[in-house]
């Protein structure tokens, strides 16, 4: 996934624990958790303002993006490698 999920820095950065950032965000430990570990596939608007409320940081300070690897690049989503691309 290219968006990387940051706020295992930033509760490093406030001391605080997951449960504490999940009670006072008002959503369940294990949501925080999928959010956390990069396995959510959205995240409500709602939830990332609360999230930097609580935290006092910006979107920014917890989710960025970062290009994939070069090989993952080469392949389609159909596992065939995408066309080479000639210049003129």
């Amino acid at each position: 996934m290219p968006i990387a999920v940051d706020i295992d820095v930033m509760l490093a950065k406030r001391k605080m624990s997951v449960g504490e950032l999940a009670d006072r965000v008002g959503i369940t430990p294990a949501n925080l958790a999928v959010l956390k570990n990069g396995r959510a596939k959205a995240v409500r608007f709602a939830t990332l303002a609360a999230l930097c409320e609580v935290l006092e940081c910006q979107p920014g300070d917890l989710l960025r993006w970062e290009a994939e690897n070069a090989a993952d690049d080469d392949l389609s989503d159909s596992g065939r490698q995408a066309p080479a691309v000639t210049g003129a």
